[in-house]
């Protein structure tokens, strides 16, 4: 069956044009495969094998090898790596999403005004959204991580940050063409004041771009919040990490002799920033108004 004959099938009230180019954006469609699968994995967690991080451990099965028993193998602590990953992938997660939501709200905020006032206000957001472009994001991250302490909140509030100056300059861009829109015009001469003008007519008319960036954004957070655990900034032992893994893997000395270790907290890494990257080009393929094909 194609695509295009699947979507026929589709009940009337989901037949838009959106959903249909979604349905048929083979990347959007494994991405979100992908995603749904990862967040059950993490939500389900608890309810599949309830975890203690301080108690768990089996010093018999250290290092052991992937079996029937233990897929993923063990760790140098004894602890299975499965249930690892699945409450590390808890914490990933919520960790892409909270700093991508910080990023989203402040980007967004400081975003609409530099577009819409224009004048000494975009001057000065333009000044802030070059500093911290200035910086490489992984650098700016540490930076603040090294501020704020190496936490899971810190690791939040350091992504959500890096994150700011990309939603910053997407929402302007959004703004500026839109404010000069003949539906603009006539909101604005029927008398509506400024902040009912951007928050129910400009923002509404930007979500599509900023639901495409938000979804990409979750990946790259995701990606940069194992980074700085692998660095020893993020999720502090015992909370489970998958950036923290790969670090205790190296730091002991056995991510040779037993590969396991790093190969499968790597593994969904690479595939949480598949599946976000994916989703959000499936996502931007459907919201294209003028359409990508």
């Amino acid at each position: 069956m194609t695509p295009v004959t699947a979507t026929r099938r589709i009940p009337k009230f989901l037949k838009n044009l959106a959903v249909q180019r979604f349905l048929e954006s083979t990347s959007g469609l494994i991405g979100l495969g992908i995603t749904i699968f990862i967040v059950l994995a993490a939500l389900l967690a608890p309810v599949l094998n309830p975890y203690d991080p301080a108690s768990d451990r089996n010093y018999a099965i250290r290092l052991q090898g992937p079996s029937l028993e233990h897929w993923f193998g063990a760790d140098g602590l004894g602890r299975d790596i499965l249930t690892l990953v699945w409450y590390g992938l808890r914490t990933s997660l919520v960790i892409g999403l909270i700093s991508v939501l910080i990023g989203l709200l402040i980007g967004v905020t400081l975003g609409l005004s530099a577009g819409y006032f224009r004048g000494w206000v975009e001057t000065v957001i333009g000044w802030i959204t070059d500093v911290l472009l200035a910086f490489p994001s992984i650098l700016l991250a540490i930076a603040v991580v090294t501020v704020t302490g190496p936490s899971v909140l810190s690791v939040m509030f350091a992504v959500g940050v890096v994150q700011v100056p990309k939603f910053i300059r997407l929402t302007r861009s959004m703004v500026l063409s839109l404010r000069e829109q003949e539906f603009i015009q006539t909101v604005r001469a029927f008398g509506a004041k400024s902040p009912r003008i951007v928050f129910l007519h400009i923002l509404p008319a930007s979500l599509a771009p900023l639901v495409v960036q938000a979804t990409l954004a979750i990946g790259t957070s995701t990606l940069e919040a194992a980074g700085l655990g692998f660095l020893g900034l993020g999720a502090q032992p015992p909370t489970p990490e998958l950036g923290t893994m790969l670090s205790d893997a190296f730091k002991g000395g056995y991510s040779l002799s037993a590969p396991w270790t790093i190969v499968f907290p790597g593994l969904f890494i690479t595939l949480t920033v598949l599946a976000f990257n994916l989703l959000g080009d499936g996502l931007r393929d459907a919201l294209d108004p003028k359409g990508s094909r």
